[in-house]
């Protein structure tokens, strides 16, 4: 999930949430299951899903602090006794979580696997979480140029909502009109190029609008489906460029660029940043976002 070097400075302001290979895993149980009605709560997607953080060599690895851990230990203390399943891949596209290829699953593929569990599980499933899209970006982001990534995504929205429109199909298929499906709206890591000077503010400034457009489409196929959105995007303050925050060895910040900088590793020094995942006080905050969106029996 480290920025890549070697794109324009716009190109990394469209860059979202990027992963790196880590396998999926069934984690332990948050609490376990009383014998009375659903008992899981299935977490899909990306790096993000997977709880991804750099080392102390700034190697990005698995941890137990992302935000479906954090999640399943909100439910749990409010009595929700769900045992997590995380199945996520790092690195996953709207595409490979279809078809495979990233992690390896008995059923080929993430999404084989979540159905296949669902299948299994069904009337048993209580939550499913997703975040997935931002890896899709990536094709673009090489391009380097501004008028060639503009084309770019103008030709990726529909392929990604196609995509993601397929997977949410088939998750509700496996699990019933009654499960609750969580999609998330993505935080903005690259407002932390309000670092780097005039250029990068400006572009800090362009990456929120585009990640709010794309975002949008995002949540509009959740919704066609009936899930919520967990809405990061706006519980990290994205917009808010106007509040003004010191932080230490940063100097005066736009409020938006210091909670980046709070919430992730993007304004760390090397080995471990900079880098785009959250940290474990935003993984909170991301799934704080997702309990928020979760209302248990309102589809019952």
């Amino acid at each position: 999930m480290h920025r890549i070097a070697t794109l324009t400075v716009f190109a990394s302001a469209i860059a979202l949430a990027i992963g790196t290979t880590a396998a999926p895993a069934l984690a332990a149980p948050a609490g376990h299951d009383r014998g009375r009605g659903p008992g899981y709560y299935v977490a899909l997607g990306d790096s993000l899903s997977v709880g991804i953080q750099p080392d102390a060599t700034g190697a990005d690895v698995p941890t137990d602090q992302g935000y479906p851990d954090q999640l399943a230990s909100m439910l749990q203390r409010r009595g929700e006794d769900l045992r997590l399943v995380k199945l996520g891949c790092s690195g996953e596209t709207t595409v490979t979580l279809i078809s495979g290829g990233i992690c390896t699953y008995p059923g080929g593929s993430q999404l084989a696997a979540a159905t296949q569990f669902l299948r299994q599980h069904r009337g048993q499933v209580s939550l499913v979480t997703i975040d997935i899209g931002a890896n899709d970006l990536n094709p673009c982001i090489a391009l380097g140029q501004t008028a060639q990534i503009q084309s770019c995504l103008t030709a990726l929205i529909p392929q990604v909502v196609a995509s993601l429109t397929t997977i949410m199909s088939a998750l509700r298929q496996a699990g019933g009109s009654r499960v609750d499906i969580i999609g998330m709206r993505y935080y903005d890591p690259e407002l932390a190029d309000w670092l780097t000077g005039a250029a990068g503010q400006a572009l800090a400034q362009a990456s929120v609008g585009l990640l709010d457009t794309y975002n949008g489409y995002l949540a509009g196929v959740y919704q066609e489906y009936g899930a919520d959105v967990a809405d990061v995007f706006t519980a990290f303050g994205t917009t808010d460029f106007t509040g003004q925050v010191t932080l230490p060895g940063l100097g005066t910040l736009p409020r938006n660029v210091a909670t980046i900088c709070q919430l992730t590793w993007e304004c760390v020094p090397p080995p471990q940043g900079p880098n785009e995942h959250a940290n474990a006080v935003g993984y909170h905050v991301i799934a704080g976002a997702f309990l928020a969106a979760y209302h248990p029996g309102a589809r019952h």
